[in-house]
């Protein structure tokens, strides 16, 4: 990797056959909102945009995992078929402070009135806050779509790693689509399966184009295969970031975060929406290496 970083970016090893207009396009979208120390396109080639405006940063080791926006059925109205709520964030909701967990939530009543939508089973509802945005498909044909609103203030734990501590579903196995079978096969312990995560995610309506993704944590839409969710800080949120896996490699931009992505030794690829990307979003769970691209103006004290 050091013949690489002193090659600069078009010593990255697949850098020539990527789509670099894909990745200039995904980076537009957030440009306006860095700093001015970042490049800012000017109608150049896009390989070049970055082969001469970026300089590689120290690569990073990570666990490369992929997250998506789900599509399921959904009624505006509580019925027979949908019963369980989305919901709203309350008023009082604190800022810096844990409000209340995921039990008492459901335990008590603090949310009446705050329902969003109501989904058909409570893993999809705890899905789509995992996910944190979603699709739904309603009776009459429409579709809406929903956004990270806030959360409640408690540490996220995953119920996949539950699962595998209980010997449940072996690790090789795991996936969102095995936690969908187990949720099914054991329908009477889907509860306390949940309630293992304190962690509440509240949403919002949002009005985009049905082609458009949904938004991520620096306010734009994320696009398919090319916005990364990172610890912004670890890694800049709106810098392009070589994300390599299994020798193949791809520039993304980071611009998006997660509950679960914490520290160095995480991301969290942007797969696209609907079941086709769950089902790759599910399966992703990859050694990769990242290698931020930083400004080239900005040489001292960065990694």
């Amino acid at each position: 990797m050091q013949s690489a970083r002193r090659a600069g970016v078009a010593g990255l090893a697949g850098w020539a056959a990527d789509d670099h207009a894909a990745a200039l396009a995904a980076y537009r979208r957030t440009e306006d909102l860095l700093s001015p120390d970042w490049p800012r396109y000017a109608g150049e080639d896009p390989r070049a945009f970055f082969e001469r405006r970026f300089r590689l940063a120290g690569p990073r080791p990570v666990l490369l995992t992929g997250y998506y926006e789900p599509e399921v059925d959904a009624a505006e109205a509580e019925d027979a078929a949908f019963r369980h709520p989305v919901y709203a964030a309350p008023p009082d909701l604190p800022a810096e402070e844990p409000w209340l967990t995921r039990a008492e939530i459901e335990d008590g009543a603090r949310l009446a009135g705050r329902e969003l939508i109501w989904l058909a089973s409570a893993i999809e509802a705890f899905l789509a806050q995992v996910q944190g945005s979603f699709r739904v498909r309603l009776p009459d044909g429409r579709i809406r779509r929903f956004g990270f609103a806030a959360r409640n203030g408690h540490p996220y734990r995953s119920i996949g790693a539950e699962l595998i501590a209980r010997g449940a579903i072996p690790a090789a196995a795991m996936s969102a689509q095995a936690i969908r079978v187990w949720c099914d096969r054991h329908p009477d312990e889907v509860s306390g399966l949940l309630r293992s995560n304190p962690s509440f995610v509240f949403f919002r309506p949002l009005d985009l184009p049905d082609e458009s993704g949904p938004p991520g944590a620096m306010g734009r839409p994320v696009t398919a295969m090319r916005s990364l969710a990172v610890d912004p800080s670890v890694v800049p949120l709106g810098a392009p970031v070589w994300t390599c896996t299994n020798g193949e490699g791809r520039l993304t931009v980071a611009q998006d975060t997660g509950s679960a992505i914490t520290g160095p030794g995480r991301a969290d690829l942007f797969c696209g929406s609907g079941d086709a990307a769950g089902e790759s979003a599910g399966r992703m769970r990859l050694d990769a290496v990242l290698t931020p691209l930083l400004p080239r103006a900005a040489q001292r004290g960065a990694t």
